[in-house]
């Protein structure tokens, strides 16, 4: 099968020798680390199958948040935990997205405007959401940054899973209809002006076409049940980029065919671009070190764990038992870790023996 270490290595040289020169560090680290990803470059181990007699040789992963075979054990772990963290009530999933004429500011501010975006849209939500007239409390928020479209176009927005309620003043907990949250309109008046703001503040309004602060911006908001699914749905991109191995389906003549599926259609599409211009859409991607692009507010928010805990409590003891042994049966199983004890032969499925670490070969970028 096809994979995206596959086009990196036969293509990433001619790309790094034509932008090297003006490529990110956190650029050059992902392409090199998956480049290297489970190959001898990154060390590893060597086992023996005593049943066939057989040696088999087990590479190391790079762990790099942008590999698309990386990160599988730490996406199970952390779905987990975040359908522990869903209260029994009903949930809405919110999208907020960055206009296209604040596109090249973030770009160029990647940092700064995605920690703004997710910030303003977080404000803008708990503001209305206040208001006795939506939900009159402090609602839960969990939020996860994507910078992509299916195509891998450049694309910033964020996702909030919302609860369908919140947690009031006094400490009384407040349910909202199972179809509606608040009105789109002033949700999306309120996030535009705090974006305005931030950008004012950071001396980077005069970079930005006036007539988008004349525009409508875009908010879509839908009921999705107990939230338990739309967190799996989130889990593969928050430790890896859009792309999967399974999504790329030929490499032929320095260009690389990949499938999609069209958000307007629903319809699956296949791209047919040049390995350059498919390594560069892939690399817009990548985020900068150390940046969070998983964070919590109102009653999720780590300072609000004993208030989110008051929720629980006030809802019935019955939908919370209900909501934690169905996040517990829909959670995928641990993937098998690499060590002697759990590692069998693809061939005969015999636990295989260590017979010894193999040494890195790779240098430092």
């Amino acid at each position: 099968m096809l994979e995206l270490a596959d086009i990196f290595r036969l293509h990433g040289p001619a790309y790094r020798a034509k932008f090297g020169s003006r490529m990110l560090p956190s650029h050059c680290r992902a392409l090199q680390d998956i480049e290297q990803c489970r190959t001898a470059a990154l060390g590893g181990r060597l086992y023996f199958c005593a049943q066939c007699q057989t040696e088999r040789y087990s590479y190391h992963s790079c762990k790099n948040r942008h590999c698309p075979k990386c990160g599988n054990d730490q996406a199970t772990q952390w779905l987990i935990l975040q359908q522990q963290l869903l209260l029994p009530t009903n949930y809405f999933f919110v999208t907020f997205t960055l206009p296209q004429e604040l596109r090249p500011v973030a770009r160029s501010n990647q940092k700064l405007v995605y920690s703004l975006l997710m910030r303003a849209a977080a404000q803008a939500l708990l503001k209305l959401a206040c208001d006795p007239r939506f939900v009159g409390g402090q609602l839960g928020l969990l939020g996860v940054l994507h910078t992509w479209t299916r195509a891998l176009c450049y694309h910033p927005h964020v996702h909030f899973i919302v609860t369908g309620g919140g947690l009031t003043a006094n400490g009384q907990w407040r349910s909202v209809r199972s179809d509606f949250l608040v009105h789109g309109r002033p949700l999306a008046l309120i996030f535009r002006a705090k974006v305005r703001d931030g950008l004012n503040q950071a001396g980077l309004a005069s970079q930005v076409d006036p007539s988008v602060w004349r525009k409508d911006w875009v908010i879509n908001c839908q009921a999705v049940g107990d939230g338990s699914a739309t967190c799996k749905y989130l889990a593969p991109y928050v430790f890896r980029v859009a792309l999967s191995n399974r999504r790329l389906v030929a490499l032929h003549d320095r260009y690389v065919t990949f499938k999609y599926k069209d958000s307007a259609t629903k319809q699956i599409k296949t791209a047919r671009v040049t390995a350059q211009e498919f390594i560069r859409r892939f690399l817009q991607h990548v985020l900068p070190p150390g940046f969070v692009k998983v964070r919590y507010y109102g009653l999720l928010s780590p300072s609000n764990r004993p208030r989110l805990a008051q929720a629980r409590a006030l809802l019935s003891t019955k939908a919370q038992t209900t909501a934690v042994s169905r996040a517990a049966d829909s959670a995928p199983a641990p993937l098998p870790s690499h060590s002697a004890a759990t590692l069998r032969c693809p061939h005969c499925g015999q636990p295989l023996t260590l017979l010894a670490p193999l040494k890195s070969t790779a240098r430092a970028p």
